[in-house]
């Protein structure tokens, strides 16, 4: 049944929320833009395309369900092994191995899923914790097949699509993550401004309630978790096809810190504050680092608090407070 033929149920709102904004569209010309303007830096944007992804899969799980996890890097290390695994041992088609790693990922987010939902939030960060650290400890013994600390080597990608090969300046990576990226944001955006997204920002914000409105809270929080840990997957294994080599870092607690300072940074709960505050970390990063190589992290620090201070809800929550305060700008 379509959701406005339910008894009760209004679909304007959602589908108002649903339309795409001009802003957006601009946003979306950026990676455009940036292909011609920093063409001797396709790999930095390849790997922001790709941990802007991985923000976004901690977003649907965190900004709109209210899962907490410190361990998310457990989803995209299971799919960066998966993808490397696959093409060194079975195909190297990049679309299958992505498809792989996405499912691989899912299906251990799936089984997670049980565990990470029997407890509040305190329980929920040891046990994400927990399952990273046994994850990372697995693959740093199981040498014969991820190389251990040395790392997986020797994957070879295939062609994309038969046609486009991964070449030295990273042009195919970057379109390819880029693509992958608008994709999957695309499918997110849809799902968030629907009913299964609604109920979950009212789970998150009242779970107590949800029962009593008939949405199976339970259902919802695996179905979620799982989507949230596919997309970690597939930014998983973008990151092993574009550099082709897969480092034991990839299953790292440090990995899923940044992660979620990352989030913090640009502010949950919106889509594009994930892949905003990926812009911002990275790209400060970069240049803090080439600045002052032994105190980056320093400045990057107090700029984090700085955000923190005067930047309500992250960067994007900054945004909307200055579009409210500019001419036409709702109050």
């Amino acid at each position: 049944m379509k959701p406005s033929s339910r008894p009760g149920f209004d679909a304007a709102p959602l589908q108002q929320l649903a339309r795409w904004k001009r802003s957006e569209y601009i946003f979306w010309l950026l990676p455009l833009l940036g292909y011609f303007a920093f063409n001797d830096q396709l790999s930095l944007l390849s790997q922001i395309a790709i941990t802007a992804l991985f923000t976004l899969s901690l977003d649907l799980i965190l900004g709109y369900a209210g899962i907490v996890s410190l361990g998310h890097a457990a989803f995209f290390g299971v799919g960066a092994y998966a993808a490397g695994l696959l093409s060194k041992y079975c195909f190297g088609d990049p679309l299958l191995g992505l498809a792989g790693a996405a499912a691989l990922a899912g299906l251990t987010g799936f089984a997670c899923s049980f565990l990470v939902l029997r407890g509040a939030d305190l329980t929920r960060l040891m046990v994400t914790l927990g399952v990273s650290l046994m994850l990372f400890e697995a693959a740093n013994k199981a040498t014969d097949f991820t190389g251990g600390v040395d790392g997986l080597q020797g994957i070879e990608m295939k062609p994309l699509l038969g046609l486009f090969g991964f070449d030295l300046q990273g042009k195919t990576a970057y379109i390819y993550s880029v693509s992958v990226l608008f994709v999957l944001f695309w499918i997110a955006r849809r799902i968030v401004h629907s009913p299964f997204g609604l109920s979950l920002q009212g789970i998150r914000l009242n779970v107590g309630r949800m029962p009593a409105l008939g949405t199976p809270v339970n259902a919802r929080l695996v179905a979620v978790y799982t989507l949230g840990a596919a997309y970690a997957g597939v930014a998983g294994g973008l990151l092993t096809q574009t550099t082709q080599f897969v480092s034991i870092d990839a299953l790292s607690f440090s990995r899923s810190a940044e992660l979620l300072l990352i989030l913090v940074l640009g502010g949950t709960g919106s889509l594009y504050g994930a892949l905003i505050g990926t812009v911002v970390f990275m790209t400060a990063h970069h240049l803090l680092s080439d600045m002052n190589p032994q105190y980056w992290q320093f400045w990057l620090g107090l700029l984090l608090v700085l955000v923190v201070l005067f930047a309500r809800d992250g960067v994007m929550g900054g945004l909307r407070a200055l579009g409210r305060r500019l001419p036409g700008g709702r109050a």
